[in-house]
């Protein structure tokens, strides 16, 4: 750890957002350096005293990262004067300096701060004038002062500047009262951050401000595991241990906490309020939309049905299924309705008759699937426009406060404008999602939620399609047979033995699903890069980057880290020419695949003509969205990514945890997506996760080819395991309760 000290000669760059700043120094030597860092509201002439480490910028040369710095008041009068004709202070140039410093001499900065209406004084300075030039130093010393003092307990300059935005002149009060409130207040902050700040800040172990923290937290764990709520012993157990504290200090926090209107309890449950407020909003908004057509208005369509459905029947070659039959009569007659189905057995071809049927009646149609993957996939089955969930509300990029939810501009006051609203690939959309949904469809337009309810829920809260289905209020068809044709794939008929707990031939006969036994990792590691280098892309008419490599994992050998590290090698190799970055130990580099990891409502794209002349924009990339990236440009430390539909984001530094090599990525990530081929390596793990569901999953996202690698016993006793990790949720209870209600009243 270096330590300097000199004066700012410029700000090269500042984000004014985050605070991360490049300047120019000029040491005690008169020596240049470049100095990079969390370090905002720094001004030119400001001496100050840096502690960080050399690094050596490929681009750059030598810089500073500087960990820590602290200000230093100018020490005779020439200082004072460059730092005040600087610029620094608006309104103060080169001459108004000079007259000040004269003046003050040495005390100038005392009077700037203590009694700066003596500013008046100076011919050319007002009263007003006066006032704003001391207020202005006092803000500046203010900010610098509270990085200081926040740099002690050990707070990063990035939450620093966070902090001190949240909460100005109230920061010193609020940290040394209750440091655990900024894991509250602001966005990205957690409990395990919190509490180490509130250690070295002396805050006691029992303390109350811990414990409702803390609480907060395993709850918030619980929600990002799929739960929607946690029984009462659970979360006093989960919270017990991440406190150190015995459950009986625990109770009386969390029954303040519901006071307080942030958990919500309901007799053993404990919800946090949101989550329990969004399930019963669901509920109520699905009994007013579920809108019945009357006996005599629906037999009346019966044979314009029917003429749909044979038409459609004739034109596929296909014969008449008695489940899709019921489907379409379900799906005109109900206001709400739901089709659920495994691969080959009818969606797609429902979903069509039903367009067709609903176009011929002169009704408005919307199509949309929770990814763009998804949604492309709907489209080109259908021929139907079809876009993203978030997409077709219309998110503007705004947060909903209470929530941190995503704010859309189709809502109950500015509903979709059609007359029938169509969702695909239902079992990937959590609680948040779907309450916009709702919220965007006014009564009178027919909903139909189309879903297979075996693949693995939502990555987020909630377990929608299945509890939609086991509430039993809505209509619903489950289409069970498989339209298998001469010649077709195996993928389908296995993945359906798989379902159902069957074992599947291991013995490679088929044309489209192979199992390659290997036992060592890295043999598995050679035969992965053979198949997607040389073996499958002709076989499958693809690209290398279009074979994907799914794993349950994140971790170990075969997991997505270890797995990404060795595809990007063999993948997109460093030939001399590519740009890279290394970032928190991960490495990027141009032509990498990569994925969006988390829902960013802000994040903006644009996509430009081959000029380069922009023809769209808006805002939003999504958790699973795949792209390449385009370059890497160190000069404005920015990154761009190219996604589905030409879209290209820019990440700058501070932002790049959002993304992650995609060459491998878990199941739960392919949720929504189909590729080529799929890759699927597995030898041994966790017994909960390795399990029939994710393995159905994997298989179903393959469309001409699949190829485990690994070992086969593996894969039988995944298709013995049935468990899986069961979700609290309670959305299914909710519906119940108020279809009663309306029936008692």
């Amino acid at each position: 750890m270096e330590n300097i000290t000199g004066h700012v000669d410029h700000i090269i760059y500042e984000n004014k957002e985050n605070g991360y700043t490049v300047l120019l120094l000029i040491d005690d030597d008169q020596q240049e350096l470049v100095c990079v860092g969390t370090m905002p509201g720094l001004d030119t002439g400001i001496k100050l005293k840096l502690k960080g480490d050399f690094v050596e910028h490929h681009t750059y040369g030598t810089q500073l990262k500087v960990s820590s710095y602290e200000e230093i008041l100018p020490e005779d009068t020439e200082e004072i004067e460059r730092y005040l004709a600087s610029g620094a202070i608006k309104g103060i140039g080169q001459s108004l300096a000079a007259r000040i410093v004269r003046k003050f001499g040495k005390d100038t900065f005392r009077i700037m701060e203590e009694e700066p209406e003596r500013l008046a004084e100076i011919k050319g300075i007002s009263s007003r004038i006066a006032q704003e030039i001391g207020s202005q130093v006092y803000e500046k010393r203010e900010l610098r002062q509270i990085f200081i003092f926040l740099q002690k307990y050990g707070i990063s300059n990035n939450l620093a500047a966070k902090i001190y935005e949240r909460y100005r002149e109230q920061t010193y009060g609020i940290m040394m009262e209750n440091p655990y409130r900024i894991a509250e207040d602001i966005q990205g902050v957690g409990f395990k951050t919190t509490d180490e700040i509130a250690s070295k800040m002396g805050i006691n172990v029992d303390s109350e401000y811990r414990i409702r923290c803390g609480s907060l937290y395993a709850m918030q764990c619980a929600t990002q595991e799929g739960h929607i709520y946690l029984p009462m012993d659970e979360l006093l157990s989960r919270a017990s241990e991440i406190l150190n504290v015995e459950k009986e200090h625990i109770y009386p926090l969390i029954e303040n906490l519901a006071v307080d209107g942030k958990f919500t309890v309901k007799k053993d449950r404990v919800y946090l309020s949101s989550y329990y407020k969004s399930e019963l909003a669901c509920a109520v908004m699905l009994k007013e939309l579920n809108v019945s057509m009357s006996e005599e208005e629906f037999n009346n369509e019966i044979p314009e049905i029917r003429s749909v459905l044979d038409s459609v029947l004739k034109e596929q070659g296909l014969s008449e299924d008695e489940m899709q039959s019921d489907a379409l009569f379900k799906c005109v007659k109900n206001g709400v309705a739901i089709i659920s189905g495994g691969p080959g057995t009818g969606k797609t071809t429902t979903i069509n008759t039903l367009i067709r049927y609903f176009e011929s009646k002169g009704l408005d149609i919307m199509l949309a699937a929770p990814t763009g993957r998804a949604a492309k996939r709907m489209q080109e089955a259908t021929g139907y426009e079809s876009r993203t969930i978030h997409r077709m509300l219309e998110v503007n990029g705004g947060m909903v406060s209470d929530e941190r939810a995503p704010r859309f501009e189709r809502d109950e006051d500015n509903p979709l404008e059609t007359d029938v609203v169509i969702i695909d690939e239902m079992s990937m959309i959590d609680i948040h999602l779907f309450r916009a949904l709702l919220k965007a469809i006014s009564v009178g337009t027919r909903l139909i939620m189309v879903g297979d309810v075996d693949q693995l829920p939502s990555v987020g809260p909630g377990q929608i399609l299945r509890d939609l289905i086991d509430s039993g209020a809505f209509a619903t068809v489950m289409l069970k047979r498989i339209f298998r044709q001469d010649g077709e794939s195996d993928i389908v008929v296995n993945a359906h033995k798989i379902n159902e707990g069957k074992q599947i031939a291991l013995d490679n006969k088929s044309r489209d699903f192979f199992m390659l036994e290997r036992n060592d990792y890295r043999v598995i590691y050679k035969h992965m890069v053979q198949m997607i280098t040389e073996k499958l892309p002709k076989y499958v008419n693809a690209s290398p980057f279009d074979i994907q490599v799914m794993t349950p994992m994140k971790k170990g050998n075969l997991g997505v880290e270890s797995l990404n590290g060795i595809l990007q090698e063999y993948l997109n190799p460093n030939d001399g020419t590519k740009k890279e970055l290394e970032h928190q130990g991960r490495l990027f580099r141009t032509g990498d695949k990569v994925m969006q990891v988390k829902n960013d409502y802000q994040l903006e794209w644009e996509v430009v003509s081959r000029y380069d002349i922009p023809i769209d924009s808006g805002t939003g990339v999504f958790n699973g969205d795949t792209g390449i990236i385009k370059y890497i440009d160190p000069r404005e430390k920015t990154l761009v990514v190219e996604f589905d539909e030409n879209r290209l984001v820019g990440y700058d530094y501070g932002s790049l945890e959002e993304i992650e090599l995609a060459y491998a990525i878990t199941v739960h990530k392919s949720q929504g997506s189909e590729y080529p081929a799929v890759i699927f390596p597995i030898l041994q793990g966790p017994r909960m996760l390795l399990n029939r569901n994710l393995l159905y999953t994997a298989v179903t996202r393959a469309k001409n080819c699949v190829v485990i690698l690994g070992d086969p016993n593996t894969v039988r006793q995944m298709i013995d395991n049935e468990s899986t990790n069961e979700r609290y949720t309670s959305l299914c209870e909710r519906i119940k309760e108020v279809m009663l209600t309306d029936d008692k009243s």
